[in-house]
């Protein structure tokens, strides 16, 4: 009887199990992830079905690296340090709260002090995973809130790697043995901080002209697979090289590598190359994570259980929220980066696992913190559930004029200010009988070049914030957005457009698109771009009008240049070539 390798084992019951259950989960109207949470707790009550839990760990560690260097894809240094001045101070906030909340806990339970400082810090970081998870899915991770809180999750990450370093000799002053040589204590924070400069310089020096480099002269080749590995391979082999050589964790050597490459102009390409597999691979974190369950702790120790749900979701959130206000930002924000962060994951699980092998940690603290992850993963879609709603409700309460205000005039302010979660409230354009085009890549940029030359008034949205400042600069109305955001999109004016053109290469963003403009304006002429049969059928399904896609209208060109021996390079032809440097796609 042939023996299935524990690898390919894993990774077969884990993605089955994971889309099954998240299916059944979608279909109850419940996120997907507590469908993949699910599948591992069902996993691990069966360990005889073949799925093995350190595979499963390594595997979904693939999925954090691609994660954060896709989100390093739509970050930029500039955001990082632009957030700097709350992000840092967020993070130490809630550190101080959480961590003195769950020595208390120890205490209670009658850990030694050691234990109860790892299980508080333990409890203090959030889950990379599951924050940016949540930010995509409401399409936030552009928006000020959400640099702020991936700028508190890097400081947090930072703040892990010391941590890490420190942990030894830091457990062995709780439990009484002799101060480590101060000395030696300094060398190796030194050697930490050291390493971690060295790795920001290296990155931003060498990394920032080496990976755009690395990335054009792949693109040139011609060889879409060639493309796809270099990808995976600048997100995989940065994150280890980081890892390696200067201790930084896989998941913030990505993050660096992604934001490096963000300044190419190929940074949109890259993404959509890496999401298929990133997605995989991050379902297995879900899966991972249920895997280690331990369901005896509900009933053993539920006092401690529920207090360490309570620290990570209301005393840390807390926390947050003053950081956030007491830096001027809006009770919106405050709720946002509150929400995003109560919930703990990879980071905790690699502290219990230290505190473990230093043989200061109990079982029973890793279960407590195994089950508050799970609770708590699961517990933030229902967070930010509730946000939306009471974001509804305030909206619906504005808009009521005949109803007096109970708020000050300042209050008054604040809230019509807070109205819409994500964002200032974008002012529709003034244009009509205009045309309306979604992306300034390849296509975008040569549609706009000759609709401009002709007089037509062009509004244009683009996910890049530089193309649209750009474009603005030459007095070219343009929006930096995503245009499947039901806000960005209202800003065209699509009810006086006279057409929309969606010019980017992602068919289900430009399914959201199309259906939300057939919506506004049913009498709107929409006309799109695909890359196969079924992105065809997918965008006519959602409503436009004409899909083209581009090797058909190559294949009509060719056809129809039979018949003609000699043919003159055409002004748009020229126009086309010169149209200027591609940008994001």
């Amino acid at each position: 009887m042939l023996h299935v390798p524990p690898l390919v084992s894993t990774l077969t019951i884990g993605l089955v199990l994971a889309f099954s259950l998240g299916l059944v989960a979608h279909r109850l109207k419940l996120p997907p992830l507590v469908g993949y949470l699910v599948a591992g707790i069902l996993i691990g009550f069966a360990p005889a079905v073949g799925a093995d839990q350190n595979i499963a760990n390594q595997l979904s560690e693939v999925g954090v690296i691609l994660l954060l260097f896709g989100v390093g894809l739509h970050f930029s240094v500039k955001d990082l340090l632009s957030v700097r001045a709350i992000a840092i101070p967020g993070a130490i906030a809630q550190g101080l709260v959480a961590t003195p909340l769950g020595m208390a806990v120890g205490w209670a339970l009658g850990w030694n002090p050691a234990a109860g400082f790892i299980f508080g810090l333990s409890l203090s970081v959030a889950s990379t995973v599951v924050l940016l998870r949540m930010l995509q899915e409401r399409r936030l991770i552009d928006t000020e809130r959400g640099k702020i809180t991936i700028g508190w999750l890097i400081v947090q990450d930072i703040a892990m790697v010391l941590a890490l370093v420190l942990l030894p000799a830091i457990t062995g002053l709780f439990q009484g043995e002799a101060p480590p040589d101060a000395v030696e204590m300094t060398r190796q924070v030194a050697e930490v901080v050291g390493k971690l400069l060295v790795f920001t310089l290296v990155m931003l020096v060498v990394g920032k002209k080496l990976i755009p480099a690395l990335l054009h002269y792949v693109a040139h080749t011609g060889s879409r697979e060639l493309f796809r590995l270099a990808v995976l391979s600048i997100a995989l082999g940065f994150a280890f090289l980081a890892a390696e050589l200067f201790g930084v964790s896989l998941a913030l050597g990505a993050f660096f590598a992604g934001m490096l490459l963000s300044e190419s102009q190929l940074s949109q390409q890259a993404a959509t190359e890496s999401l298929p597999l990133r997605d995989a691979f991050a379902v297995l974190f879900f899966v991972s994570v249920g895997m280690l369950f331990s369901p005896a702790i509900m009933i053993d120790a539920p006092l401690a259980l529920l207090a360490t749900v309570a620290i990570i979701v209301i005393a840390k959130s807390l926390a947050a929220f003053a950081v956030v206000r007491l830096f001027r930002q809006s009770t919106n924000t405050g709720l946002m980066i509150s929400a995003s962060l109560a919930q703990i994951g990879e980071f905790s699980f690699i502290l219990a696992s230290l505190g473990l092998t230093l043989g200061v940690l109990p079982n029973e603290a890793r279960d407590l913190i195994i089950a508050g992850a799970i609770i708590t993963i699961l517990l933030n879609p229902l967070l930010f559930a509730m946000l939306d709603r009471y974001y509804a409700w305030r909206e619906s309460s504005d808009g009521r004029a005949d109803e007096p205000l109970a708020e000050t005039e300042d209050d008054e302010t604040e809230v019509r200010e807070e109205a819409t979660p994500t964002r200032e409230p974008i002012p529709p354009t003034t244009l009509s009988d205009h045309v309306v085009l979604i992306g300034h890549g390849r296509v975008g940029r040569y549609v706009s070049k000759v609709l401009l030359e002709k007089g037509v008034p062009v509004y244009i949205i683009e996910d890049d914030s530089e193309d649209a400042a750009d474009l603005n600069a030459h007095g070219v109305q343009a929006l930096h957005g995503n245009a499947a955001d039901p806000e960005v999109i209202n800003s065209a004016n699509l009810g006086e457009a006279r057409c929309l053109l969606v010019a980017i290469p992602d068919a289900f963003e430009g399914g959201q698109v199309v259906e939300q403009a057939r919506a506004i304006n049913p009498k709107l002429r929409i006309v799109a771009r695909a890359h196969s049969e079924a992105e065809i059928d997918h965008l006519a399904k959602h409503g436009a009008d004409f899909v083209v896609m581009g090797e058909h209208e190559i294949g009509k060109a060719m056809l129809g240049e039979l018949n003609n021996e000699e043919r003159p390079i055409t002004d748009a032809t020229k126009g086309m070539a010169t149209a200027g440097p591609i940008r994001g796609r």
